[in-house]
This record gives C-alpha cells, structure tokens and sequence, in this order.
C-alpha cells in the first residue's frame, strides 16, 4: 500500500511537471506576437492607399510584431501627394514595416510605389522580380527618400536582384541572396529592433544531421482586399475598364433598338458605370475616349436600317484608334491593354455590329405591333437598289428593304411601303404598283 501511494505521488509530481513546461511553452510562444502579410497587387490607387492605411493601423491594435507589404505593382494612377502622404504613413507607422517584392517570377514595383523601399524598414525582393522607375524622390514633411548609390539607376530605370543587391537598395539583416518566400521575408525581420523592441520571428534549429536551419516561430496573418473593395480594384485595371466600356456601350445599343428595358440593358449599364470608375481611376486619354463614343454612335446608324454600311466601317476604324490610344502610359508601364486584350475588344465589336446586332434586332422585332403601322402606305424614294433586298428612305429615314424578285427597284426611283417584318419595310415600286395598297395586302 505504502509502496503505491509512493507510485501515485510520483506520477502526479511528473505530471504536474509536465503540465507546467507546456504551459510555459506555451507562454513562450504567446510572448511572440504574430507578423501580418498584406498583399498588394495591381495598381496603386485610391482603394489600395486606403487598404494600407487601414493595415497598419489593425496590426498596430491588434498587436502584431511587425506588417509586411507584399507588392507586385507596375505604377500608381493617384496624384503625387497622395502618394507622398501614404510614404510619410508608412515612415512614421508605429510598428515596423517590411516591404517584400514577390512572389518570384515577374512581380516588379515601379514608378513611386517603389519609393516606399526608403522609408520601410526592412525590405527585399524575390529572384526574378524588378525595381525601379521611381522617378524624382517625393518631398516628404518629415522623412526623406534616399537611395545612396542607387538613386539615378532607379530613377529612369529598373533593376534586377543582382543589381540591386550590388547597390545596396535593400535593408535587411541577412545577406541578400533573393528573399524567395514569405518565410524567407521573416527571417529578415528577424532580430530587427526598432525603439527598443527587438523582432523575434524565426529561430535556429540543428538537425538530425547537424544541418542548422532556421524556423519560423511567429505566426503569419494573412490579409488582402475585401470582395467591394476587390471589384472596384480590378475594374481600375486597363484591361477590366477597356472591356466592360465597349460590352457595356454594345448592350445599351442593342437595347435601345429593342423597345424595352430588359436584361442586356441593366447588365449594360453596371458594365458602362463599373467602366466609367475604371477609367476615371486611370490616366485616360479624353479624346481617344470620345473616339469610342462616336464609334457607337456610327454604329447605330446602321443598326437603324438593319444592314452594315458606311457607318458600321466608320465605327470600326474609330474604334481601332480609339482603343489603341485610350491610357496614357505610366513611368516604365505602358498602360495599353495586350493584343490579346485589343483583339477580344476590337473584334468583338466588328461581330456584334456586323454579324450578331441586325439579326438579333430582327428578332426583337420580329412582331406586328412594333408601333410602326403608320408607315404602311407611306411613299419614299430608292437609295440603294433592292433586287430583292435594299435600302428606301422614308420621311427623312433609311430602312432596309425587300421588294418583290419581278419588280426590282433602283436608286431614286419612288416606292411605296406595303408591310413591315421587323424593321425592314415590304415596298413596291409606286409606278406599277396596286391601285389600293390595302387592296394589294388584302390579296396576298
């Protein structure tokens, strides 16, 4: 009995033991605040200046060791104070920031959004991604941006790791062999003191093999846009803006021609104003968008009459130049949708106005009760010769026509109109033709 009672007081000292190392453990590892990652892709505008700000001030409140900015941005499209107001945000941030270019592969940073590698704290870059034109540093309130060395190669230009590394872009404690990974970026952070307060984020470990290595203790917390803030961002890219503006313009065409308010006009009008936010975010260039304007307004002229003609060709080459020349580029960024892009574009436009647009509108009108009865009986003239099919001019408008095989009706030559299928008008030449049109319908 003695002999058990010594086994039980035994176990239970090891086991309080146990405990207490766990819970120091785990004290330990509730000491080692957490490092918050914000992604940063796309361009810098409004919503992104924003998020950033944002950012830093939760990772503040909610205690973490340090935020890192992961970006892959090719310029800005705010103004140059702004851009100098979030690089002030970041120099005076009341917790270290890390500024990492990645992921590897093509990520790049350019034009001022570049400059916040001189006020961040600890920054670096991903094998195979680019820095650079940064262009004239911005006039900060109460910090500086410096490059050293690397000032004028930045300026009007990029570089890769090598180069920058050489240069001495970047701040960090390790030696920059190219921070492949978000871990890697923690490892740099490490050991990192700022007021006092030194970062501790990775640790040393030694292997089976006697390999050290070092492993991260932080925990990392994850954060990007939010999914409005998202849309409205992804809309401001090139691309997005360019191809919502043209589908948004086609539909609101084709719904005006349909007599009604239906699906194609409320999608084509989200399209239009989501392209319209676009657009006002990037550098457009105001003439090349009136191009695009006056291409839908020549279109409709043609969509009027149901037959591609000299308008719809018209469209086509405004449309080109229009699309070719709508962005202004950026510093090292030329903001011109890909070819890829332009042809999806630009050859979606010279379907739907050529083949897709007078067979869909037929078909929208495809009924009697058009609210064009008044027509029946009217007298035009011939503009283009309709054996069976052409073009009349009735009251100052032009329709596509159809006449009968056995009186063919040439250009200047007087018709009467005797029905309507849609929006082409039946005509008969007005020499010849029955001496009643009702009398004609009514015996046919």
């Amino acid at each position: 009995m003695r002999r058990l009672l010594i086994g039980l007081l035994a176990g239970a000292s090891l086991l309080a033991l146990v405990a207490a190392g766990g819970a120091s453990a785990q004290d330990d590892d509730a000491a080692v605040g957490p490092v918050d990652v914000l992604q940063v892709s796309g361009f810098f505008d409004d919503i992104i200046v924003g998020e950033i700000g944002d950012a830093i001030e939760r990772s503040d409140e909610q205690g973490a060791q340090a935020l890192v900015l992961q970006v892959n941005s090719r310029g800005a499209v705010v103004s140059d104070d702004v851009m100098a107001e979030l690089l002030q945000l970041i120099a005076d941030a009341p917790l270290p920031i890390g500024v990492w270019v990645g992921p590897a592969g093509a990520s790049r940073l350019y034009g001022t959004p570049a400059q916040i590698l001189a006020v961040a704290d600890v920054t670096g870059m991903a094998p195979g991604a680019r820095v650079g034109f940064t262009g004239p540093p911005l006039e900060l309130a109460d910090a500086t941006i410096d490059f050293g060395i690397a000032a004028d190669s930045l300026r009007n230009a990029s570089l890769g790791l090598s180069d920058a590394r050489s240069l001495d872009v970047f701040k960090q404690r390790v030696s920059d062999e190219g921070i492949a990974t978000i871990p890697n970026m923690l490892d740099a952070l490490d050991g990192y003191e700022e007021n006092g307060v030194v970062l501790d984020t990775t640790t040393e470990v030694v292997t089976d093999d006697g390999t050290v290595q070092r492993d991260t203790i932080a925990i990392t917390r994850f954060s990007k846009l939010g999914l409005v803030e998202q849309l409205f961002h992804t809309v401001a890219s090139p691309a997005v803006a360019y191809l919502l503006l043209l589908v948004g313009l086609a539909l609101l065409i084709f719904e005006f021609y349909t007599a009604g308010v239906g699906i194609a006009g409320v999608v084509g009008a989200g399209a239009t104003i989501l392209a319209g936010f676009g657009l006002a975010e990037l550098p457009t260039r105001g003439w090349a968008l009136g191009l695009i304007l006056a291409a839908m307004a020549a279109f409709a002229v043609d969509v009027q009459v149901g037959l591609p003609r000299v308008w719809t060709g018209i469209g086509v080459m405004l449309t080109i130049v229009g699309s070719w020349y709508l962005f202004e580029p950026l510093p090292g960024t030329s903001l011109r949708p890909s070819w890829i892009t332009l042809i999806a574009g630009i050859g979606g436009i010279m379907l739907t106005f050529i083949v897709g647009m007078p067979s869909m509108v037929r078909t929208r009108f495809a009924t009697p009760t058009i609210g064009r009865e008044w027509m029946i009986g009217e007298i035009g003239s011939v503009v283009v010769r309709a054996d069976p099919d052409g073009v009349v001019e009735v009251r100052d408008a032009r329709w596509r026509a159809r006449t009968n095989r056995a009186t063919p009706v040439e250009p200047g030559d007087q018709i009467r109109v005797t029905a309507i299928d849609g929006v082409t008008l039946e005509v008969e030449p007005l020499d010849g033709a029955a001496r009643d049109y009702r009398e004609a319908r009514n015996k046919s």
